[in-house]
């Protein structure tokens, strides 16, 4: 990681970039970007262990239900006001004082902005707690306990606050090119909350009592996500005060960029209420809704392994070349970051896809968690793997829009996706549970398009031609992979039976021939992208 200078910025001041500076900084993107991805992984490895460890208390059917819809309301707030709406409007901000060298006045904003959200989640917490019934009533009878529900929103809902203060951490260290503290935070999360259901849920009696255990268990793991990477801003060169200087126009900024910021991820995550009304309602308020969920996890893995990295690592550098007015280096860095998220899930979009099944068994199946299970969930993975290297094109474009501080283009293609989504769920839901996440991946599609048409607009030519024969060289290979995984599988599936270590071998086996098969299509493809992917590990495992 590169240490701040003496005005507070990672690289140079203002003015040409050297090449040899320039190559400098695409290295220390690139191995950011590994580490980052390893730490994600990391997390995100450990989160399939915390729903396996759900899953095989609580199963997909049931009760468990009312704690997947319970769960809704405060992740949508948290999207809302928190996380990527925080960062998509803070590190522009803070990283425009830096940049002109004002860099006590941009620690007096972050530290206005952090008791601000304080002060304000906080009592957003509080109203939602008296009006949790009325909300909740919305989603019909969740795992046939609509008060079970509200009772586990309300012990859900201070993760908003805390995830709030934590944006502001995150985004100040980021804006200083740190990922990995914040990339591991997400790990003690997950240790958090695996550590309280094995401990807290064999020790309370009744499934309502243990879904409470589950849901503390939760606000314990997002304090700690807190408090975490609070030791790493001392290294920095300014602190954290206790000020609230509202006067400021950095901070009316803040809160002007994050408008649009929060409307678009609302919408989208909206999206995600919607699906779970239609779910409950209109499917199997049993199932559906935590089926969905368990799905979900799953094609998340792959989606914040590499294109939250990809695009979380490359936003201050968007953030500085659009404060410095260098429109080529934007560009070259949103094309590098489209080619590198099509790269790393196409292919994991096409495995997924042809063994869906064999994932969610080897995942999911054990305790509560049966055979019957699988099929639905396995149908709604491959469902929304149609959609996952769209979905990761649009958080990489929609950070494109964030740095250039135009953020209501991504808003206004929210309003359309999300007018679509309903549209779709209504068709789409007809045909089973695994139609929710069909519509979603056919939403990305569209948004993906959207946001790059505009984007274009904006910023001129993105080397689509370049951009679309890497596309193809990556999904010819990704298609090969994917016929070989299964070929390897299928057979070895067969002979070997369905106890854990065999799946282990045999997806174990498919997986790794499909990767291998995927090195050797892109290096007679000649896909750049390999070529860089293997020269940073070469270099790295020089040191």
């Amino acid at each position: 990681m590169s240490a701040p200078n003496s005005t507070g910025m990672s690289d140079a001041a203002d003015g040409p970039v050297p090449a040899a500076t320039d190559r400098g900084r695409r290295r220390r993107q690139a191995r950011s970007t590994l580490v980052f991805s390893a730490a994600t992984g990391l997390s995100r490895v450990l989160g399939l262990v915390r729903e396996m460890v759900s899953s095989y208390y609580f199963g997909i059917n049931g009760r468990i239900n009312a704690f997947t819809i319970a769960f809704q309301i405060p992740n949508l707030v948290r999207a809302l006001v928190a996380d990527a709406a925080l960062s998509g409007a803070f590190v522009p901000v803070f990283s425009d004082l830096l940049e002109k060298g004002e860099r006590k006045r941009a620690w007096r904003v972050a530290s206005t902005l952090f008791w601000l959200m304080l002060l304000v989640l906080g009592g957003l917490t509080a109203l939602f707690i008296l009006v949790a019934p009325f909300v909740l009533r919305l989603f019909g009878d969740p795992g046939g306990d609509v008060g079970l529900a509200v009772g586990l929103s309300r012990v859900l809902f201070p993760i908003v606050v805390l995830l709030g203060l934590s944006g502001i951490v995150v985004g100040i260290l980021n804006t200083y090119d740190h990922f990995t503290v914040p990339a591991l935070t997400p790990v003690f999360w997950n240790v958090a909350i695996i550590a309280g259901l094995a401990i807290g849920v064999p020790r309370v009696d009744g499934t309502d009592a243990q879904l409470y255990v589950y849901a503390g268990a939760i606000v314990a793991g997002t304090l700690i996500q807190l408090l975490l990477p609070l030791p790493w801003l001392r290294g920095l060169d300014g602190r954290l005060q206790l000020v609230l200087d509202w006067r400021d126009p950095a901070v009316r900024r803040f809160f002007t960029l994050m408008l649009p910021v929060t409307l678009t991820l609302g919408l989208v995550n909206v999206n995600a209420v919607i699906d779970s009304i239609f779910a409950s309602r209109l499917i199997d308020p049993d199932r559906a809704p935590t089926a969905i969920d368990k799905a979900f996890r799953l094609y998340m893995l792959p989606q914040g392994m590499f294109s939250v990295a990809v695009a979380t690592v490359l936003f201050p550098a968007l953030a500085r070349h659009a404060a410095r007015a260098d429109m080529d280096g934007f560009r070259s860095t949103v094309s590098s970051g489209l080619r590198q998220i099509g790269f790393l899930l196409i292919p994991a979009s096409a495995v997924s896809a042809v063994l869906a099944a064999p994932i969610v068994r080897l995942v999911y199946e054990r305790g509560r968690f049966g055979e019957d299970d699988v099929s639905i969930v396995a149908a709604s993975l491959a469902a929304f793997s149609l959609g996952l290297v769209f979905n990761g094109w649009m958080l990489m474009l929609s950070r494109g829009f964030y740095g250039l501080q135009s953020n209501w283009l991504p808003t206004m293609v929210a309003v359309a996706t999300l007018v679509l989504n309903a549209a779709l769920d209504t068709v789409l839901y007809r045909v089973g549970t695994w139609g929710i996440p069909l519509a979603t991946s056919l939403v990305n599609i569209v948004g993906a398009a959207l946001l790059l048409a505009f984007l274009r607009r904006r910023v001129g030519r993105l080397d689509l031609g370049r951009q679309a024969a890497s596309v193809a060289r990556v999904a010819l290979a990704s298609a090969l992979a994917a016929a070989v995984s299964l070929a390897v599988w299928l057979p070895l599936d067969r002979a070997l039976g369905r106890s854990v270590p065999a799946q282990i071998v045999a997806l174990g086996l498919g997986l790794a021939a499909a990767v291998a098969i995927y090195v050797v299509a892109c290096r007679a493809l000649r896909v750049r992208e390999l070529a860089a992917v293997a020269a940073l590990v070469a270099r790295r495992g020089e040191r």
